[in-house]
């Protein structure tokens, strides 16, 4: 994994910036710089971004090379401390994208999949250097600082902003809450507010809001995945968009009740509050993060048994089968330890939110069935995805995601979409496991 630059750094250099670019790299954006055999050097720059104002106007000079725009800029690179001499072209008769070149070759090798080029447009110029760029590999925790800072969807790919959108999108909430405990410590009335802000929802209610939100949004009654265009893309809005944005507001208004308990224990003094106080407020800290992690696992197993539920697909949610307790064992356990079966009479269903070496906790008993993972995530490597197949894993990802220039995934012959699970694996070959063959 290419090491980036801190967050403070790269905080530092945005604020600097009247404009910003953030884009999620395609594979041939940076795979280039892992393969010495490749003739490609540097990323692509979709064509909003060409035609904007964030890099100057390209230029035909050479008229009898009609087709071939450019523009010279000088770079810099704050991870590296390099100035580039970087190019600029479009070539008008091999699509829309332009081509950035002259980049320092180390940023862009050993990417995971889905990782982001930021740069900005600085307010004013250093020397002659008026931008600068930062790749930040998408299992870094700056990574999941830009997702969180500028609000990004999941189906997010690239885009322009200017450096007040950093954390606007939390702005207004947070001044509404840090009114609301003001008024509340005018008016006698903390105590109720922190008793009421005590408990973050359970999993199970914030993933049935976010369900309703999904289904109102889309004049919906139910998420049948057989009525659904793509029912991984709304999972992956239900669960990484809407109820996560439902999540961290709790979870504000939940860390904001437990910090002001911590320092009321001090009386007036806020200093020495605190400094005795530090001990609970660093594991409240550490606390937040461990519940996120859990959380999204245990919201997922939700929308995933709202689709088969909905679908009238039978299926045993938790069973445990031995060695490991699977996510969803299809049909039922009954059949899928019964001595004399098919091998397509059961199936076996986990769930991983994010992958890293984690898809290795998945069942490895011999069922004499098949085994899928599912998960929105959008970083897993080449690699991993041969050894799992290797193992006889088949992955189940979004309908967009296997699709992606982004990931990994359009090739490999064991990454199916949700699409493919309900309408070949269930509906096709295993129609059985639709109550009364619904």
């Amino acid at each position: 994994m290419t090491a980036s630059a801190p967050w403070n750094e790269i905080y530092e250099w945005m604020v600097k910036s009247r404009k910003l670019l953030i884009k999620k790299l395609a594979r041939n954006d940076c795979s280039w710089a892992d393969n010495p055999n490749n003739h490609q050097y540097g990323p692509y720059i979709p064509q909003e971004i060409r035609a904007s104002d964030f890099f100057p106007k390209l230029l035909n000079k050479n008229p009898s090379k009609p087709h071939i725009y450019q523009a010279g800029i000088e770079t810099f690179w704050p991870a590296t401390g390099e100035i580039k001499e970087s190019n600029l072209r479009h070539f008008a008769n091999k699509g829309s994208e332009m081509h950035l070149t002259g980049v320092p070759k180390g940023e862009f090798a050993g990417l995971t999949p889905a990782s982001f080029l930021v740069g900005g447009l600085l307010r004013k110029p250093i020397g002659d250097t008026l931008h600068w760029f930062i790749t930040i590999d998408s299992l870094s925790e700056e990574a999941a600082l830009i997702e969180t800072a500028f609000d990004l969807p999941a189906d997010f790919h690239y885009g322009l902003f200017n450096p007040e959108d950093i954390f606007s999108a939390a702005h207004d909430e947070t001044e509404q809450l840090i009114q609301e405990i003001s008024d509340a410590v005018k008016s006698g009335t903390l105590g109720a507010f922190l008793k009421a802000a005590s408990q973050i929802p359970p999993s199970s209610v914030l993933a049935d809001k976010a369900q309703q939100i999904f289904l109102q949004q889309h004049n919906l009654s139910a998420l049948n995945p057989y009525e659904l265009p793509s029912p991984g893309d709304a999972v992956m809005e239900i669960s990484r968009d809407i109820e996560y944005t439902l999540y961290k507001s709790a979870e504000q208004r939940h860390r904001a009740a437990e910090v002001i308990q911590i320092i009321n224990k001090g009386g007036t003094d806020i200093v020495a509050s605190v400094v005795r106080g530090y001990p609970e407020l660093n594991a409240t800290f550490l606390s937040a993060s461990q519940v996120r992690k859990s959380r999204a696992g245990r919201s997922f197993e939700h929308h995933i048994a709202r689709l088969l539920r909905d679908g009238q697909i039978i299926f045993q949610e938790q069973a445990i089968t031995g060695g490991r307790r699977p996510d969803f064992v299809l049909p039922n356990v009954k059949t899928l330890k019964a001595k004399v079966r098919t091998y397509d009479e059961a199936l076996i269903l986990s769930l991983k939110t994010t992958l890293r070496e984690r898809w290795k906790q998945v069942p490895m008993e011999k069922f004499n069935c098949a085994l899928f993972l599912a998960t929105v995530d959008d970083r897993v490597s080449a690699d991993a995805i041969d050894d799992m197949r290797s193992l006889g894993v088949h992955l189940l990802v979004p309908e967009s995601l296997k699709k992606s220039k982004e990931t990994c995934y359009s090739n490999k012959s064991n990454v199916i979409t949700f699409r493919d699970f309900f309408d070949e694996e269930i509906l096709t070959k295993r129609p059985g496991f639709r109550a009364n063959n619904a």
